[in-house]
């Protein structure tokens, strides 16, 4: 079990040795738009590698090939982005086309492509005039239609480069929902509850800033910011106005490994982000080949180039690094609102006009009729250059470490650990985001308007951390506060638990050499330092019924590794999702507070538990009875949902993959669903395995990549299901089972091994 994951990474690899090539198919195409001939080379995992001319053609042909795999995915983003569901989709749609409208980039669009390489604006047009001629093709019955649209009866919508940048929901930012889930639980409420609910990093008393009630935040002020940045729903249901359970994580890893700690001689760079999963996926992989530029990694399919990724010379990677970029504005009666109408198209219908209301602050998200205050979201959004991973077009052509630095003074949003590398053999951590410098409070929970709470203006990002080449020979992030001590600004205080940094540090640090096989194994790895510390507690104690006495005989001496075919692993997340936060509140909160506490961290319980401050002028007793009396009720549930055998009990019977598009196509459900199957991990784990309410996974690696610096034909990835959004195409799912195993497949950069890789060749000319 310890090397379930190293074992399976290595295998593709093996496999991929031994097994003689396929055939591979050729086709030649002439597409409109197209200024010279050029190459799409798909390989056998469905990445394409793209050979052109010019930089405006190789994106250009990037947005071809990403309409041929992700036409329906991209549509539907757009659509939803710029407020243009009802058009398609009916009057059902209008509200969340509103709520939309609200979070875009409403500001001088000169200033925004100013913001970006000079060179970006030209690329996004390239990019999405060839997302527009594979939509002629479509429309001309060259290409076909993606089953999604004839079920929905709507048809794909054509681009233009300002549709890319403006939209600005959907970008990972904090901390909207948390300031309205702190102020709901501070009503009536005592702050020192505060660490067991959501813990700060570094710790420190939540104050209330002066003249806020947290009992006047009303309960639907998130109602519009929510469906703004919400999924598009087929089934009818309304998006919740409840704050995200905070073990269900969208976050990130990425280590660099130096050369001198390396088993290779050269960096290793290595990167899984976390984010919600869907079939299609977030991501997509893509290699682009022209005599000017030279990029390959992984992005959003609708964005021109890659996130994270590497050029010839340097690589980068990310994870989210929790800048607190938002507030909620409480504007009082009579403030002066702007208001813009708007026109909604209406599919089968007169289009409708909804209006939308702005502050200076921000988008007005709620309007409170009973006491006629509003609400309006602060937010880093509204400034040029704030598009979700578009300044990643400076590391495009980034040579060296001063050039990224560079490319992370523009980083908008969202705010990102970026880890550098360079053929060289130098290495750094350069976190990139707008930091709001605050006149008042600390962003922790919704502000009075007035210039006590103002913003006045943003950090200068020269003044952000660095580090450069550390004598450990390594750097790795997780989401976790990595803020160096005594750093004299406030960038945030909402931080994920260190459970995910704590194993990758264990693991890297026990190596003298870290090579591409141990990154692979260590992005699959399953074990928690988190489930160790919370069983740590259960030591000593004895059972007092046969429900807590068999929970403490399975968990004791459990190494904390969340296997598929644990059942330790089973009753440890039972227990700690289900059982032990409720039993914690219910015994430290008082009684009255409990409806509006909402959900607490694990490792808030954990902490709250060890230090034993809340837990009153006997705090053994009180702690000795949440953990048994809470295990119990583990045990009996973990006995109802896998049978009476404890010997039985597997984690993976519980804990399945299993993605559904959320557009139900009648025949075709079987098709386009995929899974289930059994997955190891957790959230607290560097292979985060986030679940839901129905034990079903939600987030987790979206794509992994490591990349042997400098000798890029030893990269490898994997993405999940597939790379293709289309059920019909062998790259739908093809990729699913190796991932759910651990395993990856080649990443290749020459022009020789991507020929050996090749399944298909599309040659390409220019056409009328």
């Amino acid at each position: 079990m310890k090397r379930f994951g190293l074992v399976l990474a290595a295998l593709p690899m093996a496999a991929a040795a031994q097994e003689a090539p396929p055939a591979v198919v050729t086709e030649t195409r002439s597409v409109a738009g197209l200024n010279a001939a050029g190459e799409i080379v798909i390989d056998r995992a469905g990445i394409p590698h793209i050979y052109a001319a010019s930089a405006r053609d190789g994106f250009f042909l990037q947005g071809y090939a990403v309409a041929r795999d992700r036409l329906w995915q991209i549509d539907l983003w757009r659509k939803r982005g710029l407020g243009r569901l009802a058009a398609s989709f009916g009057a059902a749609y209008v509200a969340q086309d509103r709520a939309s409208r609200l979070l875009l980039y409403r500001g001088d669009m000169a200033r925004e492509w100013a913001a970006y390489p000079a060179a970006a604006k030209g690329w996004t047009e390239a990019f999405v005039a060839g997302i527009n001629a594979y939509v002629a093709e479509v429309e001309a019955g060259r290409q076909p239609l993606p089953v999604e649209f004839g079920a929905s009866a709507s048809k794909p919508e054509r681009w233009a480069a300002e549709d890319v940048v403006r939209i600005r929901s959907n970008a990972l930012a904090s901390n909207l929902t948390s300031e309205v889930a702190r102020a709901r639980a501070l009503c009536g409420g005592d702050a020192k509850y505060e660490p067991l609910r959501s813990p700060l990093e570094p710790a420190r008393p939540v104050v209330v800033p002066k003249g806020l009630d947290p009992c006047s935040i009303p309960d639907g002020v998130l109602d519009d910011y929510l469906l703004g940045i919400g999924e598009v729903r087929f089934d009818g249901k309304a998006l919740a106005s409840v704050p995200r359970d905070p073990e269900v994580q969208e976050g990130s890893n990425n280590w660099v490994i130096a050369p001198q700690r390396s088993a290779t001689g050269r960096a290793i760079m290595a990167n899984d982000p976390h984010r919600a999963h869907s079939v299609p996926n977030l991501r997509y992989l893509s290699h682009i080949d022209t005599p000017e530029l030279k990029i390959a990694g992984a992005g959003e399919p609708a964005l021109p180039g890659v996130s994270l990724g590497h050029n010839e010379d340097v690589a980068w990677t990310l994870t989210i690094f929790a800048i607190d970029q938002q507030d909620l504005v409480v504007n009082p009666k009579g403030t002066k609102l702007t208001e813009v109408t708007e026109t909604i198209a209406v599919k089968g219908e007169a289009p409708r006009a909804v209006v939308l209301k702005f502050t200076a602050d921000g988008p007005v998200i709620y309007d409170d009729a009973a006491s006629g205050r509003s609400f309006a979201l602060r937010a880093t959004w509204s400034q040029p250059g704030a598009s979700a991973y578009f300044n990643a077009a400076w590391a495009f052509t980034a040579k060296t470490w001063d050039e990224f630095l560079n490319a992370r003074k523009h980083w908008g949003a969202p705010p990102l650990n970026l880890l550098y590398a360079d053929r060289g053999g130098t290495i750094g951590w350069a976190p990139g985001g707008f930091v709001p410098k605050r006149a008042g409070g600390e962003g922790l929970l919704p502000v009075p308007a007035g210039q006590g709470f103002r913003w006045n203006g943003l950090l200068d990002a020269g003044l952000m951390p660095v580090i450069k080449d550390p004598a450990a020979g390594w750097i790795a992030t997780a989401n976790q506060n990595n803020v160096p001590a005594g750093y004299p600004h406030l960038l945030g205080l909402e931080w994920s638990n260190s459970s995910r940094m704590d194993r990758i540090s264990e693991v890297i640090a026990s190596k003298p050499k870290f090579g591409i096989a141990d990154s692979m194994g260590l992005q699959n790895d399953v074990t928690s330092p988190l489930a160790r510390r919370t069983t740590a507690l259960l030591k000593g104690l004895e059972g007092r019924s046969d429900a807590e006495k068999g929970a403490l005989a399975l968990l004791n001496g459990w190494d904390g590794e969340l296997g598929a075919g644990s059942a330790a692993a089973a009753l440890y997340e039972i227990w700690t999702r289900r059982h032990l936060p409720a039993s914690a509140i219910k015994a430290i909160v008082p009684e009255a507070v409990w409806g509006r506490f909402g959900s607490v961290a694990l490792h808030g319980v954990v902490q709250a538990l060890e230090e034993g401050t809340l837990l009153g002028p006997d705090p053994a007793v009180r702690r000795s009875a949440i953990l048994l009396g809470s295990l119990g009720g583990a045990w009996v549930d973990a006995a109802r949902l896998l049978g009476p055998d404890p010997a039985r009990w597997r984690w993976g019977s519980l804990h399945v993959a299993d993605f559904r598009p959320a557009l139900s196509i009648a025949g075709l459900e079987a098709a386009r669903r995929v899974g289930p199957l059994p997955i190891s991990g957790g959230s607290s784990t560097p292979n985060a395995m986030s679940w839901g309410e129905n034990f079903n996974l939600v987030s987790g690696p979206s794509v992994r990549v490591v990349m042997d610096v400098g000798a890029w034909d030893n990269s490898v990835a994997i993405n999940t299901p597939g790379q293709s959004g289309d059920p019909a195409s062998p790259h739908y799912r093809d990729l699913f089972a190796r991932w759910a195993g651990g395993a990856y497949v080649p990443f290749v950069w020459s022009r020789a091994r991507v020929m050996q890789e090749a399944e298909l060749i599309i040659s390409v000319t220019p056409g009328n």
